[in-house]
């Protein structure tokens, strides 16, 4: 992926915005905005000898720790594969960041 890099601090970003990962939980963003998106492997599929995601569940989630957990789930969606959940959730965070 060309627009997969690795800065300075080792870090893994996506078109400039962190990718953490903690089991089959990864956090996309930075943990400060005032959204996140959380991406959740839902099943995976054997593919030659590597394990690879097939669904996962993609919600774009306020950062206030003041709103209730079920409240802060602004969009979600479940995508087929781990590029298709990146890309819907860097498009939807952005534009979640962007609004006034």
């Amino acid at each position: 992926m060309a627009e997969t890099k690795k800065k300075k601090d080792d870090s893994l970003y996506y078109k400039g915005r962190p990718l953490v990962r903690s089991g089959n939980t990864i956090y996309y963003g930075f943990p400060g905005d005032k959204y996140v998106a959380l991406l959740q492997v839902v099943s995976t599929e054997k593919f030659q000898e590597m394990e690879l995601a097939n669904k996962v569940t993609v919600q774009i989630m306020a950062t206030d720790p003041e709103v209730r957990t079920k409240d802060r789930i602004i969009k979600k969606t479940e995508k087929n594969g781990l590029y298709n959940a990146l890309n819907i959730a860097s498009i939807w965070l952005e534009r979640a960041l962007t609004e006034k």
